[in-house]
């Protein structure tokens, strides 16, 4: 057990679905993504130290980058669009529950308008969307001085 098999070890250690998305954005290709350095990872916002160092050593890995050689003779990888800019330059954190639109739903609104998503409130939070019952993230929010928006708010902000 814990043996990698032919396919790979898996996952990347550290990177959830909004690290993912931040490296399909800043990467214009799979080739450049497979070459970068820790400090290429390191200079994208939202990724930190340990993560970069877990993404470079996950690419160098030669089980990996038989697995990942395989794969791209099957596939074709097609950069997507943001629909709009309205968001451009804007990271979202969302918490609790909201009414009219799910968190999902949130987040691909803002990813469709030019904005990222991340999943903790850090300085570089530029809104927190917070719903009913809204936790830690709320209290993190009001503590670094971030814009917090009702549902309302934030949909209005994409009209």
């Amino acid at each position: 057990h814990g043996e990698p098999d032919d396919l790979g070890e898996g996952g990347i250690d550290g990177v959830g679905e909004e690290t993912a998305e931040l490296l399909t954005k800043h990467f214009k290709n799979f080739d450049e993504l497979m070459s970068a350095s820790v400090d290429d990872f390191e200079k994208i916002h939202g990724i930190g130290t340990v993560v970069a160092e877990s993404i470079r050593n996950w690419f160098a890995d030669k089980i990996n980058q038989k697995m990942i050689m395989g794969l791209l003779e099957q596939v074709s990888i097609i950069q997507e669009k943001a629909s709009s800019s309205k968001l451009s330059g804007k990271t979202f954190v969302f918490t609790g529950s909201l009414e009219k639109i799910s968190r999902d739903e949130g987040k691909k609104l803002v990813k469709d308008n030019g904005g990222s998503v991340s999943s903790s409130v850090s300085k570089a939070t530029d809104y927190v969307v917070a719903g009913d019952e809204a936790g830690s993230k709320l209290d993190k929010a009001t503590k670094l001085g971030v814009t917090i928006l009702t549902e309302a708010e934030f949909l209005k902000m994409l009209k």
